[in-house]
């Protein structure tokens, strides 16, 4: 059961594994998914029938999809150019400046 759960959300939520994976641009593959998750938003508050559903929904998804564009960035900026986090405020012999 763990392990469907596990493939079931990679099939949706991994764009490397959903069908989003043939976009070249993982610019826009994010975009998409971004709109996806915005009317799953508003599909889910009218079928409760209240706006009150579709705020909590929608800010709830703009946390977590911002969460996670910071969180790609931050490995991203990492594996391209480790040195733009430098030594934190660290000098050239390892003390504060």
């Amino acid at each position: 059961m763990r392990e469907f759960v596990y493939n079931s959300w990679n099939g949706v939520m991994d764009h490397d594994k959903n069908p989003l994976r043939h976009i070249p641009d993982t610019n826009t593959r994010h975009m998409v998914m971004q709109v996806l998750a915005w009317m799953w938003c508003i599909v889910f508050s009218m079928y409760l029938g209240s706006i009150m559903a579709f705020g909590i929904s929608a800010i709830a998804h703009v946390l977590i999809l911002a969460a996670i564009a910071i969180t790609v960035a931050t490995f991203e900026t990492a594996k391209k150019a480790p040195k733009y986090f430098g030594g934190f405020g660290r000098g050239a012999g390892g003390e504060h400046e």
